[in-house]
């Protein structure tokens, strides 16, 4: 049976990629650019031909990402078959395309592949790649398409070197969001406001951000959870909260007392006293907290008089720069040793990559957010650790 022409409608960005002709393919692009889109078409147009391709993401849930476009339009060619419980599109030249998850890289093993997409590749472990889908190219000479927007110098990184040093076989890009004609420019500039720099350099601008001398490490590699929905059974919560001034945020961090993972965050500002109050306190009943720590400094001692004649348990921290220095380094060690993970929240993120420290004259350190950007959600962060090390809940 003939292959089925595909009307593809890429921009001229993803027609520069789709155009080259090396084997393996890196690209390094902002959100919105059009990824998806691209590596979809590619994936339907290998097995239309009766090849066979998969789809490759860091997990189950961002596979569906891919899987939707997929099945959408792959069951519009007459003739293919879309099967729901194997993840899969088989197209009546008998080709197919197959959504799979790298979150354990040893399942990947065993296929021979004709083309493989690894869709958000900064994002999953490099075993999916050079312990299984790389051979599993070489009986068919299969090619490879990497998409994703960077993380940090990972190993996706050292894919783009490879591109950009002009390896044989290899060929990277680089393009900002912008380089999609049908996301607004205003989106773009009001995302340009409202996010962290770092962030928008890596997001949009597609940059691979560099954080060396940067307070806290391998804030990437923590930066891997979902919120939960409330509490676990038999599990004990610590909460830290960061009262805003007039133009910061007021942010609550929950951790899991044990494991250190986070579970919750909550972000906002310009809200009245009473309205602050029940807030907490009405997060404090839903997660069943063990106690919480609040920064008892300017604003946050008439918070924490509040929820001690309420019968909360809570901790005052009075935030000097020695006590500062304490919570902040030992958030740094366990950033450091892999001890604790947190949710993948673009703003936290940015705020923990761009903290900075400073010699004093005294020879210790002090720490802040750079000039003009916020530091809540890492002190609110700090703060949970702290309650989770074993701190004194009072109550009145």
């Amino acid at each position: 049976m003939p292959a089925t022409v595909i009307k593809a409608g890429l921009h001229q960005a993803q027609w520069q990629i789709h155009s080259d002709v090396s084997r393996f393919r890196v690209v390094d692009a902002g959100r919105r650019f059009g990824k998806t889109r691209l590596g979809v078409m590619e994936c339907i147009d290998v097995a239309n031909k009766g090849k066979r391709a998969w789809w490759v993401a860091p997990s189950y849930k961002i596979s569906q990402v891919g899987w939707r476009p997929l099945r959408r339009i792959g069951g519009r060619i007459p003739g293919s078959e879309v099967r729901l419980g194997d993840l899969s599109v088989i197209m009546p030249s008998g080709g197919e395309v197959v959504v799979r998850s790298a979150d354990n890289p040893d399942s990947l093993r065993g296929e021979g592949l004709d083309f493989v997409v690894f869709d958000e590749c900064a994002f999953m472990k490099e075993e999916a790649w050079t312990e299984a889908l790389r051979p599993a190219l070489s009986d068919r000479q299969g090619r490879a398409l990497f998409i994703s927007t960077p993380r940090g110098h990972n190993w996706f990184h050292g894919l783009y070197q490879r591109g950009i040093g002009g390896e044989d076989g290899w060929q990277s890009f680089t393009f900002p969001t912008s380089s999609n004609p049908y996301i607004p420019t205003a989106e773009i500039e009001s995302a340009r406001k409202e996010l962290p720099e770092i962030i928008f350099r890596q997001e949009y601008l597609a940059e691979f951000v560099d954080s060396d001398g940067a307070v806290f490490r391998r804030v990437q590699e923590a930066a891997v959870l979902d919120p939960l929905e409330g509490p676990l059974p038999r599990h004990q919560y610590s909460a830290g909260v960061d009262v805003a001034s007039s133009v910061d945020y007021t942010v609550v961090t929950i951790l899991d007392m044990q494991s250190k993972d986070m579970v919750f965050m909550d972000r906002f500002n310009r809200v009245d006293y009473p309205v602050l109050i029940d807030r907490l306190a009405a997060i404090y009943e839903r997660w069943k907290l063990s106690g919480m720590v609040i920064e008892a400094n300017s604003i946050g001692q008439p918070v924490i008089d509040h929820m001690l004649r309420r019968g909360i348990g809570v901790t005052p921290f009075t935030t000097t720069n020695t006590s500062k220095q304490m919570i902040i380094q030992a958030l740094q060690s366990a950033f450091e040793n892999s001890s604790i993970k947190i949710l993948n929240v673009p703003v936290l993120i940015g705020e923990l990559l761009s903290f900075e420290s400073k010699r004093t004259i005294s020879g210790s350190f002090s720490y802040s957010a750079p000039d003009g950007m916020h530091d809540d959600s890492v002190m609110s962060l700090a703060l949970a650790l702290y309650g989770c090390s074993g701190a004194n809940w009072l109550v009145s």
